[in-house]
């Protein structure tokens, strides 16, 4: 198979050479073995991120995949490996980890070295063999850091590009103008605009505001981006650089001629941007939240409406898994006794902000679909409209809940061997290449490897040091208000809706516009016909406008105001500490590292002694009083306490209120809620979660003790593989089903598989692996077609379609795998986060007359006759059973077949280049993942 990849890369080499092109590539040293010192985990840490660590691929390269299928080294060797896991995990055992996960341990053993690169005289850039990671070792710390530079460079290059000018509002100028580049860019746009100095305002503050460490982060950063620059300026001579770049017009493929633009230190902030926008920002959907409150108190009532509101809202629900559960308690953004200060809308005012104006060409109307392909050589022309259906996932930024990963900790006072192990990772999408890469680290005051962003990897972002390890999960806890401004006429006429002023203590004050105008043309790549577009958000001392209103008869502005907007940069610090092993040493000390991190991440830590848990964030003091859920009137006496605009900045909780602990029996976290009193930023955090199935698990094994790094791998793959419903829905379904005998055979077969795919565990896999059939699959498509109906009939008719609608607006009925959700939209592996189950769970067991705790105000199934109740589910169950497998899965654009289920579920690493991969069976897991048992410590 190697014989017929350089054999097929050659035809394709030879192609290019037919244009008139020259290739050369960078020169490898001889090899040498990488230094493995300071490791304390003696062969006990794997890692594993797929598709490959490998994310450049040349023109050649490019063409080569499209004519034959084959890939460039290293861009998809850890898919298959990553793929196995789910038919494999029954038999694993710490020995056959290595069948599943690469070894993390430092350095690189002489016969493993693939290839050594000197770039400068002070660093070196090992390549291993398995794998391909860049292993980085540095004489200074200015050379480690050009190091991390130029290796992101080579891997990562064309992503680290879009991504920068994502993070600008600029996808469409620099990738093309297709729908989903337009749907994107204006996504993020709207929800993080800068202008330049905003950018080089964070670049200042770095050294500014963090004495000697944030000199030591700016000085870093600008190693890391001379690293970057010093990869482009051999690359684009030598011809080896991403073929996207010919593709996309900015080199032209045949003279060379063109331009990549060199990096600068604003960039990585635009990266950062990015980042945490996807992953670290918590709160937000006031206004929604209003309007299901609205509709209650409508349906209900004030008193009774605010009743049913609140328990659907399920801000501290006692029957949540938490993930500190020895009752600590951490009260924040919690339900005031008696709000002030809201600022509910008055019925059907609420009008969105526009954002996108001046559109031209194909951005105007119904030609934002025309194409007008460029002429191209005979020999490019299976390239030809690669990015038209766009380069980056439209949906990307479409919605504010991006919580994924997941993490399983246990305390070494439960394993067999006495030392703590965890079983963590990022669930961060499917990409190829990832929007993650692995890297090595070591230098003076930096020894770390793992994983970080492409582009921001001058530090280890999750991974281990000498003697510990770190990972993360989105916490999500509320760090985003939306405050009502009173719109005004400096002139002294009275302010309509349209008024571009408003009032800020006392002052009629003007909003100050960020615009950005973006025009395209086609390309080889994208075939989008000509056109532009200008956006434009308005932006006041209480954040970014989103709608507007009237509230009490006043036309008002709303407005997004995070806490980290213009502080993306701050967490380097927490980063940089990290990675340094004369700071981290224990759990304390990772925790105080974790505490300068402004993202709203949950943090753990696991070495040879003990396990710990940090929830990080710059959580803004409230005023007295104020509902977080809820707009809040723009005035002095309703704003975070300390407010400074003028760099927004404000009074934040200490370290001391965030949820912490260290050596708790075990941690599981799956973007749950965090503690006790720690309010849930948004919808959804019930009895039934998707943390369950962790939970389950994990304390099962901690009280049988003996747990080892397989078993607990095991219970995070078995998880992976479940249906939340089936696991801890269904049987309280099957209960009101069975409540009385099933008289139609069709109903009462349909209840018997239902049954039996629970009794099996009710999982989604494969029958054997590669069969691409599951186990029960009528019982899964029975449930995939049932669970919305089931939904709409148990609660609608209680709730009335306008209230049922307007809190479907705030949590969605399921996030089944086939469903179109996630980083990526279908096919993106994370399920079963936000969805209805809680609410049926409860419900259900109302009905039967079991205990419920923090229950629903009201019972919606049948009105809360168990008779009525089980007719209703029958219904709907019986609508779900006569709907064929092609109309469950409809089939799509990515070669899914009408009525294949496996294909329905399946994931896909979404291309944000011109190589794509095979797709691989469904699992619900990190995905950059550690398995860590450190046995030693310094």
């Amino acid at each position: 198979m190697r014989r017929r990849t350089l054999t097929l890369r050659t035809v394709a080499a030879t192609t290019l050479l037919a244009l008139g092109v020259t290739l050369t590539g960078p020169v490898p040293h001889a090899a040498v073995a990488a230094d493995s010192g300071g490791d304390y985990c003696q062969g006990q840490c794997d890692d594993i991120l797929p598709p490959g660590e490998n994310g450049n691929a040349t023109l050649a390269d490019i063409l080569g995949n499209k004519l034959f299928g084959t890939h460039p080294a290293h861009t998809e060797d850890q898919l298959g490996t990553y793929g196995a896991l789910p038919a494999g995990y029954g038999s694993l055992t710490d020995a056959t980890l290595g069948d599943f996960y690469n070894s993390s341990s430092f350095g690189v053993p002489s016969d493993q070295v693939e290839s050594v690169q000197q770039p400068r005289s002070d660093v070196t850039i090992t390549r291993d063999k398995a794998t391909g990671v860049p292993h980085i070792q540095g004489t200074t710390r200015s050379g480690t850091e050009f190091g991390a530079g130029y290796a992101a460079a080579e891997d990562r290059l064309w992503l680290m590009d879009l991504f920068r000018h994502v993070g600008r509002g600029e996808l469409t100028s620099f990738a093309g103008g297709a729908a989903a580049n337009q749907g994107l860019e204006q996504q993020f746009f709207s929800a993080a605009p800068y202008t330049e100095a905003d950018l080089q305002a964070q670049v200042d503050r770095i050294a500014k505001t963090n004495g000697a460490r944030g000199q030591q982060a700016l000085a870093d950063a600008q190693s890391y981006v001379d690293g970057i620059n010093a990869y482009i300026g051999q690359a684009k001579p030598g011809r080896y650089f991403p073929g996207e770049y010919d593709l996309t017009g900015h080199v032209n493929a045949i003279t060379n001629a063109g331009d990549i633009e060199p990096f600068k230190l604003t960039d990585l902030i635009a990266l950062g941007a990015v980042v945490g926008a996807l992953f670290g920002s918590g709160g937000g959907g006031q206004v929604q939240s209003a309007l299901a409150l609205q509709a209650a108190q409508n349906k209900y009532g004030v008193v009774k409406g605010t009743q049913v509101w609140e328990s659907f809202r399920e801000r501290n629900d006692p029957e949540a898994v938490l993930t500190l559960h020895d009752g600590q308690s951490f009260p924040y953004a919690d339900q005031p006794d008696h709000p002030r200060g809201e600022a509910l809308p008055d019925p059907g005012s609420v009008v969105p902000e526009p954002l996108v104006y001046d559109r031209t060409g194909s951005a105007a109307g119904s030609g934002a679909s025309a194409r007008t392909p460029v002429r191209v050589p005979a020999k490019l022309r299976p390239l030809q409209g690669i990015f038209d259906n766009g380069v980056l996932p439209g949906n990307l930024f479409s919605t504010p809940k991006k919580g994924m990963s997941n993490a399983l900790l246990v305390s070494g006072k439960y394993t067999a061997s006495g030392h703590p192990v965890a079983v963590f990772g990022p669930q961060t999408g499917y990409f190829a290449p990832q929007l993650l890469m692995r890297e090595e680290l070591q230098g003076p005051g930096i020894s770390a490897r793992g994983a970080a962003f492409a582009g921001l990897s001058m530090y280890v972002e999750l991974g281990r040091g000498q003697d510990y390890a770190w990972s993360a999960t989105s916490a999500g806890q509320d760090v985003i208000d939306t405050y009502a401004v009173e719109l005004c006429d400096p002139s002294g006429n009275k302010p309509t809706l349209q008024s571009n002023s408003y009032l800020w203590h006392g002052s009629c004050v003007p909003f100050e516009k960020i615009e950005r105008t973006d025009a395209w043309s086609p390309t080889i790549a994208d075939s989008t016909a000509a056109g532009s577009y200008r956006m434009q958000v308005y932006r006041t001392k209480y954040g970014l406008v989103t709608a507007r209103a009237t509230v009490g008869g006043k036309p008002v502005a709303y407005t997004s105001l995070r806490s980290s907007y213009q502080h993306e940069a701050d967490s380097i610090i927490g980063f940089q500490m990290l990675n340094d092993p004369g700071f981290v040493h224990d759990a304390q000390s990772f925790q105080q590292a974790a505490q300068h991190i402004n993202y709203t991440f949950n943090w753990f830590y696991a070495d040879s002694r003990d396990i710990a848990y940090y929830n990080s964030g710059t959580n803004p003091v409230r005023a007295a009083d104020v509902d977080p859920s809820l707009p809040v009137l723009a005035e002095q006496q309703y704003e975070w306490q300390g407010f400074d605009p003028a760099d927004n900045t404000s009074a934040a909780t200490p370290p001391s209120q965030h949820p912490q602990s260290v050596d708790q029996d075990y941690y599981v976290s799956w973007n749950n809620k965090q503690a006790k009193g720690y309010s849930s930023s948004g919808f959804g955090n019930g009895s039934v979660h998707r943390v369950n199935l962790l939970d389950d698990r994990v304390k099962r094994l901690v009280g049988q003790g003996g747990v080892t790094r397989a078993s607990l791998t095991q219970a995070m793959a078995d998880a992976a593989v479940t249906d939340l419903r089936g696991e801890d829905v269904l049987p309280e379904l099957l209960a009101v089903l069975r409540s009385k005998p099933v008289t139609d055979p069709q109903l009462a077969n349909a209840v018997q598989e239902l049954a039996n795919w629970s009794n099996d565990g009710a999982k989604r896999k494969e029958t054997s692996s590669g069969s691409h059939t599951y186990a029960d699959s009528d019982a899964i498509r029975i449930m995939d077609a049932w669970w919305p109906l089931l939904v709409k009939g148990e609660f609608e008719p209680g709730l009335g379609s306008d209230l049922y609608s307007a809190l479907t607006a705030n949590l969605g009925v399921d996030e089944s795998p086939s469903a179109g959700h996630g980083p990526t939209g279908s096919h993106a592996g994370s399920s079963f986060q936000f969805g209805w189950w809680s609410y049926v769970d409860k419900d259900l067991r109302a009905v039967l007359g079991r205990p419920v705790q923090g229950g629903l105000a009201e019972k919606y199934c049948g009105n809360g006759d168990l008779a009525a109740c089980q007719s209703t589910l029958l219904d709907t169950l019986k609508q779900a059973v006569a709907t064929p497998a092609n109309q469950v899965y409809p089939g799509d654009g990515t070669g899914c077949s009408a009525g294949d289920q496996w294909c329905a579920d399946s994931i896909l690493q979404r291309p944000l280049g011109g190589v794509t991969d095979d797709r691989i069976s469904w699992q619900n897991r990190p995905t950059y993942q550690q398995v860590v048992e450190f046995p030693s410590h310094r």
